[in-house]
C-alpha cells in the first residue's frame, strides 16, 4: 500500500512550523538589524524590515577588512586555529569512534556515557575549570613543573586556545563518527583482508571510503561552531595576539 503524500505533508507541518518560528524568523530579524541603518545621533541600530531597502555598505566594509584590511590577520589566525583543532580532533576522535564501533563490546554503553557526560556541564563552566587548572598555581601547571616545564599557559598561548577548542568540540566529532562506523558492513573489511590487504590497506581502501559521509558531517559539525567561538579565546588567552573572528 502506497503512503499518501498528504499524510506525510501533515506530519511535516509541525516540524516546518517549529523551524520557521525558531530559526527563519529570528534569522530574518537579525538580518534586518545587520543591514539596517544607524541612528545619526545615538549610533543605535535601526532595523530595516523591507529587504529591498537593506544597506550592505557596512557588510562590504567588514568583508573588505577581512580580505585586505586590519582584520585579515584575525581571519587567517582563525582559519589556522580551526584547521589545527580539527586535525587534532580527527587524530584523537577517529580511533576512539573506531574502537567503540569495532572492539568495545560490552563496554560500549559505559564509554558512550563517559563521552556524553561533559554535555551535562555548561561549556562556560568547563572552560573556567581549565582556567583554574592552567593558572600559575593550577594543578596541571604545578604537575608540569615537576618535569621542568615552566610555561604560562594563559598568557596569549595559541596552543592553549587550540587545545581548548579540541576539548570543547571533540565529543561532537566522536558521536557522528561512531554512528557511521557502527553501520559499516565489517564483512567487507574481512573480505579485503582475505584477499591479501593488510590492516593499513583495508583501512585506507575500505574503511575510510565507506565512512566518508560521516567524516564530512563530523567535520562540518565541529568546524562551524569553532569559527563562531569567541569565549574559548577570551577565557584561555585574553590576548589580542590570539583573537578570533567570533
Amino acid at each position: 500500500m502506497k503512503s499518501s503524500p498528504r499524510l506525510w505533508a501533515g506530519f511535516a507541518i509541525p516540524g516546518t512550523t517549529w523551524l520557521l518560528v525558531l530559526f527563519a524568523i529570528p534569522f530574518y530579524a537579525v538580518a534586518c538589524v545587520a543591514f539596517g541603518t544607524l541612528d545619526p545621533i545615538f549610533r543605535d541600530a535601526i532595523p530595516q524590515w523591507n529587504p529591498l531597502a537593506w544597506d550592505f555598505t557596512q557588510a562590504r566594509q567588514i568583508f573588505a577588512s577581512l580580505a585586505t584590511g586590519p582584520l585579515r590577520g584575525v581571519a587567517v589566525r582563525t582559519v589556522l586555529y580551526v584547521a589545527c583543532a580539527m586535525a587534532i580532533c580527527f587524530l584523537i576522535g577517529f580511533p576512539i569512534a573506531y574502537f567503540l564501533a569495532r572492539h568495545a563490546g560490552k563496554r560500549k554503553l559505559l564509554l558512550l556515557v563517559l563521552i556524553i557526560v561533559p554535555f551535562w556541564v555548561n561549556y562556560l563552566m568547563r572552560m573556567l575549570a581549565w582556567v583554574n587548572l592552567l593558572s600559575n598555581d593550577g594543578l596541571f601547571t604545578r604537575f608540569m613543573r615537576i618535569f621542568g616545564v615552566n610555561y604560562n599557559w594563559l598568557d596569549g598561548s595559541p596552543i592553549t586556545v587550540v587545545l581548548g577548542l579540541v576539548y570543547g568540540y571533540i565529543p561532537f566529532l566522536i558521536l557522528p563518527l561512531y554512528a557511521t562506523l557502527e553501520r559499516l558492513d565489517w564483512r567487507l573489511i574481512d573480505a579485503a583482508r582475505d584477499l591479501g590487504a593488510n590492516s593499513r590497506q583495508a583501512f585506507r581502501l575500505v574503511t575510510v571510503p565507506m565512512s566518508k559521509a560521516g567524516l564530512v558531517a563530523a567535520g562540518i559539525l565541529i568546524a562551524l561552531p569553532m569559527f563562531g567561538d569567541y569565549y574559548t579565546n577570551d577565557l584561555l588567552s585574553r590576548s589580542p595576539s590570539t583573537e578570533m573572528i567570533g
